[in-house]
């Protein structure tokens, strides 16, 4: 298509923008759908948008956020306008983000490998990749997320990321890694709830684009890959459960529908036993089912804090079923050392050294303010860069320079100063938009990918990526915590 008529006829957008190019035509990869969404027009797509809103009312599609304290559900926005990606670009994608999986997998076992490997060695205890004098030594024991009592909590050979969540964004020249999550990554039952809303409320967009990859087929991977997790003492087909602390997660929509999806009961602490050959069981119904794996999708840290029904913390009851070879942990805790910040930029040195490949996938530059070099490069820069705590997540504590004022940069370089320590510094990424419908409007809107991998006998990337969209002019604000929203993601055949 050359040209751009009504929804499109005004659309400009001020960097690369995934559907229209810089002369103001459609690109061919979105050809498909163009001519379906003119059809329907503002007034079809706003119509649709409500039918959207009321479906996922009725289902529930929320998600939460903590507010003073008080946990307040939302509405997941959904846009009606779905964001494509060629089939060249994911089978890229999916390369890159199953080769930071492997690697940051091969890390975490280095990481925590077992004490003593090499007697008589006085470094034997510190990873291999330390000893190489590939990575520094701080990297792992100064660490937030660097658990040493985690060491004891997966089995012989399970990966320690049975499912990552990496964010990539995509730049002028191509996609980058923006993030890796590996404590407890969400968003998976979001990307599969999407296509259904979309699919019910927009029927004959789909029409002109078949063989699409269906988000559904998630499911199946990550029920295989959290079997292939099941300790040695498993006999048969291993039983699972979805472990979360219940309607408090800010979650809890998504934990219902994967369980529900796979088919596997939902534990929460109060419902889990134990039993007298050291594993564990969880009440269902009035009954109680034997459990190999656990599927973990509350923080490690809240562990300790939650009771089994006869007062057993819950960090006790699990961590000694996992030692008696009777249960497994997914993801396992202590991962926190590997989607650390200051970790990020040492990645592409993780896959050369335990995968013998090259990156297939490019970093965002970082400079770790722990490091003197590194600060002393950027002490004056801080209001051209994006600055983020090492052990944050979900946006949390990420200040964007460029639009600090006088008083908040110099706020922010009073506390890197004073702890530089617990910061990184980014160059920001000019990323892509995407088109997105705004009060009746198609206007292009700043947007990521975050892209599932789950990790069994096999490492795959899942057909089933969530776009996290920004919905506020300029804004480069994504998370649905700082008022982002959605849309569903085709990948084309």
């Amino acid at each position: 298509m050359t040209g751009t008529t009504g929804l499109f006829e005004h659309y400009r957008s001020p960097t690369v923008d995934e559907a229209v190019d810089d002369a103001g035509a459609v690109r061919s990869g979105y050809g498909p759908v163009v001519p379906a969404l003119e059809e329907l027009g503002g007034v079809g797509l706003a119509a649709a948008v409500g039918e959207m809103g009321r479906e996922r009312r009725a289902r529930g599609v929320v998600f939460g956020t903590f507010v003073d304290g008080e946990l307040v559900e939302h509405p997941f926005p959904l846009d009606p306008l779905p964001r494509l990606v060629p089939a060249a670009e994911w089978a890229q994608l999916a390369r890159g983000v199953e080769q930071r999986t492997r690697a940051l997998n091969a890390f975490l076992a280095d990481a925590y490998r077992p004490a003593g490997r090499r007697r008589g060695d006085a470094g034997a205890d510190r990873p291999e990749a330390v000893r190489a004098g590939v990575l520094p030594e701080w990297l792992v024991t100064r660490s937030p997320g660097y658990r040493p009592g985690a060491a004891s909590l997966a089995g012989p050979g399970q990966a320690r990321v049975a499912v990552a969540g990496m964010d990539l964004l995509r730049a002028a020249d191509g996609w980058v890694v923006l993030e890796d999550n590996l404590r407890v990554p969400s968003g998976l039952g979001y990307a599969i709830v999407n296509r259904d809303s979309a699919r019910a409320a927009l029927p004959g967009l789909f029409d002109g684009v078949p063989g699409l990859a269906e988000p559904h087929d998630a499911v199946a991977v990550l029920r295989a890959a959290l079997a292939d997790a099941a300790p040695p003492a498993c006999a048969g087909t291993p039983r699972l459960a979805l472990l979360t602390d219940g309607p408090v997660n800010t979650a809890w929509f998504e934990h219902r529908l994967l369980a529900e999806a796979m088919g596997i009961p939902i534990a929460t602490p109060d419902t889990l036993w134990a039993r007298a050959d050291g594993g564990v069981e969880v009440a269902v119904d009035g009954d109680r089912v034997p459990v190999d794996v656990l599927y973990r999708r509350f923080d490690e840290d809240d562990l300790a804090a939650h009771l089994n029904p006869v007062g057993t913390p819950l960090d006790v009851l699990l961590g000694e079923a996992v030692r008696a070879g009777r249960l497994a942990l997914a993801n396992v805790p202590g991962n926190g050392v590997a989607d650390d910040k200051a970790t990020y930029c040492h990645v592409p040195a993780m896959i050369r050294f335990y995968l013998g490949e090259e990156p297939v996938l490019d970093a965002v530059p970082t400079w770790v303010l722990a490091d003197e070099a590194d600060y002393a490069a950027v002490r004056d820069r801080l209001g051209e860069l994006v600055v983020k705590p090492v052990d944050g997540y979900g946006g949390q504590g990420v200040v964007f320079g460029p639009t600090c004022s006088a008083a908040e940069l110099a706020e922010l370089q009073a506390e890197v100063a004073a702890t530089p320590h617990r910061f990184v510094a980014q160059e920001p990424v000019d990323f892509s938009t995407v088109p997105t419908l705004v009060d009746g409007v198609v206007q292009p809107r700043r947007a990521d990918l975050r892209v599932f991998a789950v990790a069994g006998a096999v490492t795959r990337a899942v057909p089933a990526p969530l776009t996290r969209v920004a919905l506020e002019e300029g804004s480069l604000l994504v998370n649905s915590s700082r008022g982002g929203g959605s849309k569903d993601t085709w990948l084309l055949p």
